[in-house]
């Protein structure tokens, strides 16, 4: 689990003050980029660590790579030990609900006065504005941000999948911390990085919002959206399995007809080019589907890659844990959790100079690193 390549944060010490997905996410990137990151927990350690159903996965899923320290800053003296560890660190990171950080001295504005190369980062809902001291999910402001109607069919707006905007806000933390220890660099000084699920959101909707000022047409919802290409769907295949195929140019559609035997469709009537087959689409995909519904997906896919048609099986997360590329590109690797078992994480979807930033220290137990860290300050209290 070692990494002996220096890392291009290693020296930077980050201080966590966070919970569930957004915040750890940013505490996560930066430690497996190098920094040191000390997570504070409470007294009998993160609740997000238990929780139930698909919850589950949050604690091993974004803390790896940290330091956990168990203090209780809800009483003055752990509040000081708290700012006496944020002058010992080059970043802050939070994502509690609004004012708490205030109400326990622990804001941006007290310790920057205490420490003015502190780079602070919070997590919240929303960026100043009206909205800024509601609570927020990420279900909120997928419904509020567009998401959800553009992911649904029209009158049933759908939640994505997974915590995509939490996962994005500390992703722009974490980009935050960097910039800011760069311009740090220029000016001596910190600053406070706000990231926030809302705006996260809205840049997602962005090229929608673009296409309605282009247009002025409201965008529809994905499954209604009229489609750019004649041949870009999810098909039903041989014993009920699915398999998305995106042929989106005239060349990919003859090359498609090829694969299929069926290169008779190139001379059908409104066939011609992807312009025709769009104003036909619905015909052309019918025609496509009783053919496609006698192949099987196995040689259907080797077919198609062989061919340089995209397409894509509908794949579950629970198959994930067995891709092959995923495996073989270094992206799921063994982590220790901390119950002493053994468990696949999934890496940072990149590599620096050939290298994938990966697991270097078992997932850390709650408090485990308390007397390490906090015997750090009490030694340097100690005169010279």
């Amino acid at each position: 689990m070692t990494n002996p390549a220096p890392l291009p944060l290693a020296g930077i010490r980050v201080l966590e003050f966070t919970h569930m997905v957004m915040g750890p996410t940013c505490g996560m990137i930066l430690a497996d980029l190098g920094a040191e990151v000390i997570k504070i927990e409470p007294p009998g350690g993160d609740k997000t660590r238990k929780l139930p159903g698909l919850g589950i996965g949050f604690f091993r899923s974004f803390n790896r790579n940290k330091k956990s320290v168990v203090l209780d800053i809800t009483t003055e003296e752990g509040r000081a030990t708290a700012t006496e560890l944020a002058g010992e660190c080059d970043v802050v990171l939070e994502n509690f609900r609004p004012g708490l950080m205030e109400k326990l001295g622990l804001d941006h504005a007290t310790l920057s006065r205490i420490f003015p190369r502190l780079i602070y980062v919070t997590h919240k809902g929303f960026l100043p504005g009206p909205y800024k001291d509601r609570l927020a999910l990420d279900e909120v402001v997928q419904m509020m941000g567009g998401l959800s109607y553009m992911t649904g069919p029209v009158g049933r707006p759908l939640r994505a999948g997974t915590s995509v905007n939490d996962i994005m806000g500390g992703m722009f933390g974490a980009i935050g911390v960097m910039a800011a220890l760069r311009e740090r660099e220029l000016t001596g000084r910190g600053q406070e990085v706000q990231s926030a699920l809302f705006e996260n959101c809205v840049f997602l909707s962005s090229q929608h919002m673009q296409q309605f000022l282009m247009t002025g047409e409201p965008p529809p919802p994905m499954p209604s959206r009229v489609s750019a290409w004649s041949v870009y769907d999810v098909f039903t295949l041989a014993e009920g399995e699915q398999l998305f195929i995106g042929a989106v140019s005239d060349k990919q559609f003859a090359t498609l007809c090829k694969v299929l035997d069926r290169t008779d469709l190139l001379d059908r009537p409104g066939f011609a080019d992807n312009a025709s087959r769009v104003a036909v689409r619905p015909e052309l995909l019918a025609t496509l589907g009783e053919i496609l519904i006698h192949h099987s997906t196995d040689q259907l896919s080797a077919k198609l890659e062989a061919a340089g048609i995209p397409f894509a099986p509908i794949v579950r997360p629970d198959q994930l844990v067995e891709d092959a590329h995923l495996k073989a590109s270094g992206g799921l690797v063994p982590m220790t959790t901390d119950e002493g078992g053994v468990t696949e994480v999934v890496l940072l979807p990149l590599l620096m100079g050939g290298r994938r930033p990966g697991v270097r220290m078992p997932l850390p137990r709650a408090g485990e690193h308390t007397d390490e860290v906090l015997s750090r300050l009490a030694s340097r209290r100690q005169p010279a």
